[in-house]
């Protein structure tokens, strides 16, 4: 292993910090079992809860969430695991804590080899609790989506209805004592909630990988008081019926891709966002961003700041000099007239001589969440922004949406007709920052790609600038900081930008845009906390990338160079046997096929490339073994290429890979 010195000290880099950009474990679990019931225990609470090898429930969990909605990370004590005799059971203590306010609970979780597991929590408050939820959250698989689901009311009324296709904007049940799903042919699966009333949300929404089940209605006022001393008691009942022989597990056999026909779809334009405070750093890395070879640049100017528009001089220059288009995002602010608000953004623009492309205006109160049905400003209204937008920037594209993440342009319909395109970004750490449930936030994109392609008929479709990280936070006052370099919800500051972690979300991420129809995509930042390209910040500690004396990448960078070079090139379909597992992306450059692979997983996968075994193979593979030639060397994609002897790949956690297919 090559190591880098600094001053007098030798530096490694360890594994995790590869991987994820960060020395801090993701929190470890447990495989629990009783019979055909299985489990895992994490931090206390369940996963990927399957009767034989049946995924049932994501997961169920007792959360505490504070009055921005971030979760409170309980501290565990006295926790015991007993397994034997076809039971298991599960005991512990657990504080969740600020420098405000304390909740302590109890929790007893117990599984049968029959089939019923129960979880049960007692929570009293220390000092008087402040919180906007405190409870249960049972998490139903997305894959259900269409499927049938029998409903239990509070009021012991039943109903039928179904898990929505399309992502719902608002609650699809109320007012829930049971639920049942049909997990598999004939294996009907009920879940059961006491202690309060509880309702159901779409997480799609939020890019989660299910459909939340949990504790107090939205229309009821938050957040709210739990009085010290009090004793809040909740349950959650897990049973079956029907066929429970189930499907068995999934070997472990290599995973197999399947190239077929050439498509009519092409690969989207890819860009980077240039944030204001990034301006300067971006300038100084010009010559790594040529590499990147970003299709266009996203801009913001936020007028209810008095945006610094003199700064309109550098972004012409870094855009001339990356040859990338701009796309110039507005804030106006509230009760402002759209045309007085933008009149001094084009003054600037024509005093800089900066061509702008594309423009996005968004409204202040846009930027924040809004429950569905809530009244918002009425002013500037969408209509007066559009028609304010057309006046002052002439033949320049208009794009509606919004500015924060899908949740908000679900809830707030674009009136897609006075306007040129449609937008809005993504987070995947909203409501959970754990590795797997990171990478399942991938799972959902199929799902928001034909949700808002369903609201906007045929107009063009742009996703981002979207990340790992928070942009910003529509849900509270603000993003949440992250000094520790950890797994942080809502932060902007996710260590994983920097490791292979986000070099395989990445390429998932694209992927999904790319075969969905998306026009184009922006990911993260050409330099910050959501960048591909290192500089050092007083403020943001970047372990090992800090001690780099020559211009630094990060491992993402090289997917999204060498996906930029598949531009307007035909897609290639392809089949995977376990698409969870692996994230693929294939285009033609006439008889060649250029395929990008990744693991998205923590464990070696094979691949084996079905039908290639005559094509001459070569490959680029960014691993824990080339991170450290990758992270220095911007054009590492073609010095890491080596031809392959056979159609297979051994890929270690959460590695990317470029193969060039040539059948010449």
């Amino acid at each position: 292993m090559s190591a880098l010195t600094h001053g007098n000290e030798s530096v490694v880099p360890s594994r995790r910090l590869k991987l994820c950009g960060t020395d801090e474990i993701d929190p470890p679990s447990q495989k629990l079992a009783a019979g055909p019931l299985t489990a895992e225990l994490e931090n206390g609470q369940l996963r990927y809860i399957a009767l034989n090898g049946v995924e049932v429930l994501r997961g169920i969990a007792f959360l505490v969430r504070d009055q921005s909605w971030g979760t409170y990370a309980p501290q565990i004590d006295s926790l015991s695991v007993t397994e034997g005799a076809g039971r298991f059971t599960v005991e512990c203590k657990a504080l969740c804590a600020d420098a405000n306010q304390r909740l302590a609970y109890e929790a007893r979780i117990s599984g049968s080899s029959d089939g019923f597991l129960t979880f049960d929590t007692v929570a009293t408050p220390e000092t008087d609790f402040v919180t906007n939820r405190a409870g249960f959250v049972v998490l139903h698989p997305a894959w259900l989506a269409g499927q049938r689901l029998k409903v239990v009311h509070v009021d012991g009324r039943e109903a039928e209805t179904i898990f929505p296709a399309r992502i719902s904007p608002s609650q699809p049940v109320f007012d829930i004592r049971a639920l049942a799903h049909e997990a598999a042919p004939g294996l009907w699966a009920t879940c059961r909630m006491e202690g309060d009333a509880f309702e159901m949300e779409d997480q799609r929404n939020w890019t989660d990988a299910s459909y939340k089940t949990y504790v107090r209605p939205l229309a009821l006022p938050w957040g709210y008081t739990l009085a010290k001393g009090s004793r809040h008691e909740q349950s959650v009942h897990l049973s079956f019926s029907g066929n429970t022989a189930g499907r068995g597990e999934k070997s472990n056999t290599a995973i197999t891709i399947e190239l077929g026909r050439d498509l009519s779809m092409c690969m989207p334009e890819l860009g980077v966002a240039l944030p204001h405070d990034e301006i300067e750093a971006a300038s100084a890395a010009i010559d790594v961003l040529r590499v990147l070879k970003p299709s266009f640049l996203v801009c913001h100017a936020d007028m209810r700041e008095s945006a610094d528009l003199a700064a309109f001089e550098t972004i012409r220059q870094v855009g001339e000099a990356a040859a990338a288009k701009i796309v110039l995002e507005v804030v106006v602010p509230d009760d402002a007239d759209g045309r007085s608000a933008l009149e001094p953004v084009a003054a600037a623009a024509r005093r800089a001589r900066l061509e702008i492309d594309s423009i996005v205006i968004s409204s202040a109160a846009d930027l924040k969440s809004w429950q569905p049905g809530a009244t918002r400003p009425e002013k500037p209204t969408v209509e007066d922004i559009a028609a304010a937008a057309r006046e002052v920037f002439p033949g320049v594209k208009l794009g509606g949406g919004m500015l924060s993440t899908f949740t908000e342009l679900n809830r707030k319909r674009p009136k897609a007709t006075l306007f040129d395109f449609i937008t809005h970004t993504t987070c995947s750490i909203v409501h959970a920052a754990d590795d797997r449930s990171v990478m399942e936030t991938l799972e959902t994109l199929p799902a928001i790609i034909g949700s808002a392609k369903a609201m906007i008929d045929e107009k063009p479709y742009r996703i981002g600038p979207s990340a790992i990280a928070a942009r910003m936070n529509p849900y509270g006052k603000g993003v949440a900081d992250n000094p520790a370099n950890g797994r942080v919800c809502l932060t902007n500051r996710d260590p994983r930008q920097r490791g292979l972690f986000n070099a395989a979300w990445t390429l998932g991420y694209v992927a999904a845009c790319a075969y969905g129809g998306v026009t184009s995509v922006a990911m993260g930042a050409a330099t910050g906390p959501l960048g591909f390209v290192h500089h050092r910040a007083a403020d943001r500690p970047q372990p090992y990338f800090d001690a780099i004396n020559s211009p630094a990448v990060y491992p993402a960078f090289h997917v999204m160079s060498g996906l930029a070079r598949g531009g307007g090139h035909h897609l290639v379909k392809m089949k995977l046997s376990e698409p969870g597992k692996v994230a693929a992306l294939a285009w033609r450059e006439g008889a060649r096929i250029v395929l990008w692979l990744a693991n998205l997983t923590a464990e070696p996968l094979t691949i084996h490339m079905a039908g290639f075994q005559n094509a001459r193979l070569t490959a680029s593979v960014f691993d824990p073994s080339t991170f450290e030639k990758a992270v220095v060397s911007s054009d590492a994609l073609e010095e890491l290429r080596r031809p392959l002897e056979e159609a297979e790949l051994n890929l270690d956690a959460y590695a990317a890979a470029c193969v060039e297919i040539d059948n010449k």
